[in-house]
């Protein structure tokens, strides 16, 4: 109701003022305007998949096996049919390292360390390559190197990564480094697990840090379409970095833009009493 009264208020004093009074009136509200349409987001930005709706999209989970790094931490168990046979394989190097989870325990976990000269080694067996291996193709070769050995009958080595993690920075509720047992995670699931993107963050302007044969590549990601389903990076692997960039409301924030909105408004307020009161 009040808002009516000073809109009809606001045209009365319109109609009253001389035609040059007017104009200069009429310019100071449109800079007004436009000062607050400037200092307020899209909502538009603030969605996720905006862009079509009711489409069917495959997801490219192909080639989802990550491949075996330096300073990746591996567990090996070995199993037979002689489990004490076995046992002598599953004693571990006992190098240890820190995990951290999204509720912000930290836990100490042990095993194979992929050295620098891309192996691991193994009690009896020795020094064996990793690196550039997946997981199943490593297993084979241990099961290969303990039967041709004559070491174990029929053994099973069962190869699980302890340090498969992710990296949620920037603008997320909850910015942390995320260990995923699964060895499966998605770009979705990750952003959930650290609390998800802030009404400050670029939903169209995710940066994904990969590093591919040794190079780190950079990748932006868009999650305000639906695209996004379709793309070969909507599947995080280990160690990748998910960067959240701040959109503009926060730049103009953290830059002390707003503060400046009270003096603006002041200043405008000023200056239509004086128009009004001129004579």
């Amino acid at each position: 109701m009040k808002f009516h009264l000073g809109i009809k208020h606001f045209f009365k004093m319109y109609v009253i003022l001389k035609p040059e009074r007017r104009f200069l009136l009429f310019s100071l509200n449109t800079i007004f305007v436009l000062f607050f349409l400037v200092s307020c987001g899209s909502a538009k930005n603030a969605t996720y998949f905006n862009k079509d709706t009711n489409i069917a999209f495959t997801n490219r989970s192909e080639n989802l096996e990550p491949i075996i790094q330096k300073n990746d931490l591996l567990s090996i168990i070995v199993s037979s049919i002689n489990p004490e046979a076995a046992e002598m394989f599953n004693v571990s190097n006992n190098v240890a390292a820190q995990s951290s989870t999204n509720a912000g325990n930290t836990t100490r976990v042990s095993g194979y360390l992929v050295g620098q000269d891309g192996s691991i080694r193994l009690p009896i067996l020795g020094k064996v390559e990793a690196v550039g291996k997946s997981k199943s193709v490593l297993s084979e070769e241990i099961t290969a190197l303990l039967v041709d050995r004559k070491l174990l009958l029929d053994p099973i080595v069962d190869i699980r990564y302890l340090n498969y993690k992710v990296s949620i920075l920037g603008e997320v509720k909850n910015p942390s480094v995320l260990t995923i047992p699964s060895e499966k995670i998605s770009l979705l699931e990750a952003l959930g697990a650290a609390g998800d993107i802030t009404i400050f963050g670029r939903r169209d302007n995710i940066t994904l840090i990969r590093e591919e044969n040794g190079v780190k590549r950079m990748r932006i990601l868009d999650l305000t379409s639906n695209e996004i389903f379709s793309s070969p990076y909507y599947y995080l692997k280990s160690n990748d970095i998910i960067y959240v960039q701040p959109n503009s409301a926060k730049v103009s924030s953290s830059t002390g833009f707003k503060d400046w909105i009270p003096v603006v408004l002041s200043g405008i307020s000023l200056a239509i009493i004086a128009i009004v009161n001129l004579k």
